[in-house]
């Protein structure tokens, strides 16, 4: 079916993705369509306790080339790692394009830090000769990098709002691009476990003691994971488009949503507004779906709030990559760019029992997706991301067919 063209709307013409689901299309697929868990439980994170978490297990470059400078980390690494999928065809497509007219918007939450922290703890154990090179794990040391890797001079920065950066890093590029500041932009997202973040959310005791159970009955809280998810985009067409995004900010509580989803409601309605459609047309809806008893129950709130009657399919894909914090939103998104390429499965949603006041919903029980041969099935998606301090995103993504 052709779809309608939407004059803000931008290509995804590359895409690449790192995590607890793997590195390929058909791992993700794989994962995300089974019963069976990709996380991992771990010792080390906290102390004298395991933790399960979203870990990429797969290889990593040992080692950046010495442009990238005093900012070359793990986080650095396994965002150059994710890139190497794509960089030969990345270098095809923007060969003819100015290097001023290449930018690159990055999110992350943890940057360079977990490299810092066995020095930090020496530090603090008395060793004040250590040397600390901040660099790494300045914030913008991400994008910085990924300049430096790639020798381009558009512009280059990071957005860290917590878990709603790299969904933020999505706007922020198709702006770029409409106001023509540039004819190609770089997005996504790259965090990395760290000791601080895993404390970080035990200290606010918001870390689960199971695998995370979204939208569950006993639910009780959040598995920490990891991820590097980048994007090419452009103003050209291609198979799959960001249609358009919402953003709201609640500022309702330093860490604690809005308890009836004003600004979640308010980011699903704007990116509604923003792509030019009606509720009912979003066949799919990727939840934010942290597994906290608060955000959950907010969540939900906002979808009636937006969707009223409408039984749209949802799911959360937490209880499989764990919460990527600054990634979060380039995964999820990443997640959804697949599904509307092949068209024959949709995430499943956690197997465990739904709490009873969120069961009204259209939740994913079978990731097999009927094939109907006189209609594309699935035409838009949306993908949510709610931050900390109430920093809210929501995505749409949509087919194209020349």
């Amino acid at each position: 079916m052709q779809q309608k063209q939407h004059s803000s709307a931008v290509g995804i013409q590359l895409s690449c993705s790192l995590s607890a689901l793997g590195h390929s299309p058909q791992q993700l697929r794989e994962q995300l369509s089974s019963a069976e868990t990709s996380l991992s439980l771990q010792s080390g994170w906290l102390p004298e306790r395991s933790v399960w978490v979203g870990a990429y297990t797969g290889a990593m470059l040992p080692h950046l080339p010495d442009r990238c400078g005093a900012r070359t980390s793990r986080n650095l690494r396994f965002a150059v790692t994710a890139l190497q999928q794509i960089e030969k065809a990345l270098h095809n497509l923007t060969a003819d394009i100015h290097p001023a007219r290449l930018a690159i918007v990055m999110g992350t939450s943890t940057s360079g830090i977990a490299d810092n922290e066995p020095l930090l703890a020496e530090y603090f154990q008395g060793k004040t000769d250590v040397e600390i090179d901040h660099h790494k794990q300045e914030m913008n040391a991400l994008a910085k990098g990924l300049q430096a890797y790639l020798g381009w001079q558009g512009v280059a920065y990071t957005i860290s709002t917590a878990c709603s950066s790299s969904a933020k890093a999505f706007i922020a590029g198709q702006r770029l691009l409409n106001a023509n500041l540039a004819d190609a932009v770089l997005v996504g997202g790259v965090d990395t476990l760290c000791r601080l973040t895993l404390n970080g959310f035990d200290s606010l005791e918001s870390l689960s003691d199971t695998i995370c159970q979204p939208c569950g009955y006993e639910r009780d809280g959040i598995n920490i994971g990891e991820a590097a998810s980048l994007f090419l985009l452009t103003r050209e067409l291609a198979p799959v488009m960001l249609i358009g995004g919402g953003e709201s900010m609640d500022a309702w509580h330093i860490s604690a949503p809005h308890p009836e989803g004003l600004g979640a409601a308010q980011a699903m309605q704007r990116a509604l507004r923003d792509a030019k459609l009606q509720a009912d047309q979003i066949d799919y809806l990727n939840l934010h779906g942290t597994a906290t008893p608060q955000n959950d129950a907010m969540e939900i709130k906002a979808v009636r709030q937006v969707f009223q009657d409408y039984p749209v399919l949802i799911s959360s894909t937490k209880h499989k990559t764990g919460h990527c914090l600054g990634a979060a939103g380039a995964v999820e998104a990443y997640i959804c760019q697949q599904v509307l390429l092949d068209q024959t499965w949709l995430p499943l949603h956690q197997q465990g029992e739904i709490d009873p006041e969120l069961a009204d919903q259209n939740f994913v029980k079978q990731s097999h997706v009927p094939k109907n041969m006189s209609d594309q099935l699935l035409n838009y998606v949306m993908s949510n991301s709610f931050a900390f301090g109430g920093s809210n995103v929501s995505l749409i993504f949509g087919t194209c067919l020349p």
